[in-house]
């Protein structure tokens, strides 16, 4: 049995696609809407629960064969912070081809299957087809426009939401906080307010923002912060922020990434981004970032989209990131033995 843990300490960066013309804004005013849900690990298993549940027509797709039978043959169990239930009237397939065109494509894989799932999609949406990406780290948006027009695609940031896979057909809900979406080129659209609603719908917080990009880059300083050193020093967020040595090299991380984004333009809301930062984290000492379970597990993190992220994005604008080249480096050296 295959089981599969997410905990979002501070936001995801979600993907989602959603239809432009006149039929799927009526969907989006309230009638049901056929949607997909595109990786329905942990996080994927709780929207798709609770949109089936507030009567949309929900595929969950998913390459977890076990997973997707099991759903097939007694739904889809959710328990925790969203309340207990077993959700029926659900579509599953590990083929999205299956599911047809939908009105909306929710892509919530981790972020190294943001691009096959977007090849998935293309091959399937209508002209009007809507596509929300929600992820950790920076770059879901740019890998979904290799094969999508990103006239169709808006941002999203799942903040303060945990879950985790109990096994097949099964997951546990931790926590849930914010859904916050906006379009990948700005500013507030119709189609934009009426996805909230959606989501409102369904009985997430939600909201839109008309700087997205914001919101992404804030999530994704606290992702650096606590994800790689977190990892390499196998510990907690308590154990990291309480170590003298470890907190500094976490900063270190974290500082190089603000910086990054400040070059980029991005408009963060603070100015002192240690104390940002370490507020967050003080707020769950004993929890740990997804990186980390992951190599508990032994399986792969997304170390290119968080902290492998931050040399590249600084290089574009003449920045060095040492401290995370090398936390990066001991981070995928392990995982050569996975």
């Amino acid at each position: 049995m295959r089981q599969r843990q997410a905990f979002d300490f501070c936001c995801t960066e979600p993907t989602l696609v959603l239809k432009s013309g006149v039929d799927n804004a009526d969907a989006q005013k309230g009638k049901i809407m056929k949607i997909a849900i595109i990786g329905t690990g942990a996080m994927g298993s709780v929207y798709a629960a609770l949109l089936a549940d507030a009567g949309h027509e929900v595929w969950a797709v998913d390459s977890w064969a076990e997973h997707i039978d099991q759903i097939k043959k007694t739904g889809l169990q959710l328990e925790g912070a969203s309340g207990g239930r077993t959700v029926t009237q659900l579509h599953a397939t590990t083929e999205l081809a299956e599911a047809g065109a939908c009105d909306l494509y929710v892509i919530a894989t981790k972020a190294d299957g943001v691009g096959t799932a977007a090849q998935a999609v293309a091959r399937s949406m209508r002209e009007d087809s809507l596509i929300l990406t929600i992820q950790n780290g920076l770059g879901a948006g740019e890998r979904i426009a290799k094969f999508i027009d990103t006239k169709n695609v808006l941002l999203g940031v799942a903040e303060g939401f945990g879950a985790s896979m109990k096994g097949p057909g099964h997951a546990h809900h931790n926590a849930m906080r914010q859904i916050r979406i906006g379009e990948m080129t700005g500013g507030m659209t119709d189609r934009l307010q009426a996805l909230q609603e959606v989501w409102r719908g369904a009985g997430f917080t939600a909201n839109g923002f008309a700087d997205i990009h914001q919101l992404i880059w804030e999530k994704y300083i606290c992702n650096v912060f606590l994800s790689a050193p977190c990892t390499v020093f196998d510990c907690t967020i308590g154990g990291l922020v309480n170590h003298e040595a470890r907190r500094e090299i976490a900063l270190g991380c974290m500082r190089e990434a603000y910086q990054a984004g400040r070059a980029r333009g991005i408009n963060f809301s603070f100015d002192d981004a240690d104390a940002y930062a370490l507020k967050f984290a003080s707020v769950m000492p004993d929890a740990s970032p997804s990186m980390r379970l992951d190599h508990l597990a032994r399986r792969k993190s997304e170390i290119d989209a968080i902290n492998g992220m931050v040399p590249v994005v600084s290089a574009e604008a003449g920045l060095a990131a040492p401290y995370n080249e090398t936390l990066s480096a001991v981070v995928r050296k392990r995982e050569e033995a996975f």
